[in-house]
Order: structure tokens, then sequence, then C-alpha cells
């Protein structure tokens, strides 16, 4: 599949690059980028809640009120759940969401959710760029450039670039990455896909195993 380049001004800069069948349009697997994405969310959860139960809770273990008699209820000790301030029956307690998944698996559910961004035609190819200064108005220019200064955009960088990431920070509906951090859920997540020159080879060759 050829695709041109374009520069940072929007403009083609009359070369094309060819990207891989095998990457960029297969026939998307569905099931494979659920089972990515929601591994994907499940490690973003921290696991650390926890509540409180009855063992736990600081308070007099004496019995609060004699045993028949009352004509309530029995009640063995102030930290009972049902009291105010008791312990919390069946809590949340600290907890591991790691999931497990096949690296096959995982290269799918990338290359799917890359060939689906390519049918939408929602995937650019942009010529390797740097700024001697960070400078947020000068990214802002790119984006302006793309047509992209109103969209959720994912830039995929071959190596680590801090001029521009620095000057991306503070915008909230772009995000800077290198290929090796690519995932399902942030392609399908952006609106449009910009893939610098530079990021092509680590991409195929991560994917195309």
């Amino acid at each position: 599949m050829k695709v041109a380049v374009l520069d940072i001004k929007g403009k083609e800069t009359g070369r094309k690059v060819d990207l891989l069948d095998t990457v960029f349009a297969i026939e998307p697997n569905n099931h494979a980028i659920y089972l990515d994405v929601k591994q994907y969310l499940a490690h973003q959860r921290q696991g650390t809640h926890k509540a409180k139960e009855r063992a736990e809770i600081a308070g007099s273990t004496r019995k609060i009120k004699k045993q028949k008699g009352t004509g309530t209820a029995r009640a063995g000790s102030i930290k009972s759940p049902i009291f105010r301030g008791g312990g919390r029956i069946f809590g949340p307690r600290p907890k591991d969401y790691t999931q497990k998944l096949n690296k096959n698996v995982k290269r799918l559910a990338r290359k799917s959710a890359l060939s689906i961004k390519t049918k939408e035609k929602a995937v650019m190819v942009v010529e390797d760029f740097s700024f001697e200064t960070p400078k947020t108005k000068d990214f802002l220019q790119v984006l302006k450039s793309l047509g992209l200064e109103n969209k959720k955009s994912l830039f995929v960088l071959g190596d680590s670039n801090n001029g521009v990431y620095l000057s991306s920070r503070n915008l909230k509906l772009s995000e800077i990455i290198t290929n090796s951090e690519l995932s399902t859920y942030k392609i399908l997540n952006a609106n449009n896909i910009v893939l610098l020159e530079g990021s092509l080879e680590g991409i195929e060759s991560n994917l195309n195993k």
C-alpha cells in the first residue's frame, strides 16, 4: 500500500512509502482487540481499595447489652456491621488486576486497530521533524497545518524526541509516543494517527513477526 509522505506544513513531499499489507491492511479481529483493550484498562487500576471489616475496627469488645429480656435482637459488639461505625460486610480488599495475554494476540490486536484506522483514512505519514526549542506554539502550527487542531491525535515517533514531547504535553488532544509504546487502546482512542517516517520500520518489525 503506497502512502504519500507529508511535511509539517501538510503538503506532499513527492515521496511515497510502502505500508505493509500484513500490518496495515489485514482483516480486523474484533475479539483480539477486545482482549487487548480489556487488559490495558485493567492494568490502569491500582487495586489498593480497602474497607475495614469488624475485626479491624477500633472499638470496645464488651457486650453492649444483655442477651435476653430487651425485646430486641441480641448484640455482642459495637463493631458489628449493623451498627453505625461498625465494620463493612464483604468490603473491597487489595487486588491485583493484571491479566496475561499471548504476545501473538496482542500483535494481532494492534495490527487490527491499525488496519481499521487505515481503512478509515485516519492514518498519515509525516517526515521526521524536531524543534530546536520546545514551544507549544510551534506544535500547534503543525497540528493546524495537518488539520488536526480540534481532533484527538496520536503522534508515533521512531525515537524519543524531547523537543517534540515538551512542545505537546500541554495539549489534551495530542499524545506523543514512540513505536515501542504503541498500544491497541491508544490507536483506537485517537481520531487520527500520525506516523513519522522514522517510526515505520520499528512498527512493522515489531508487528510483522
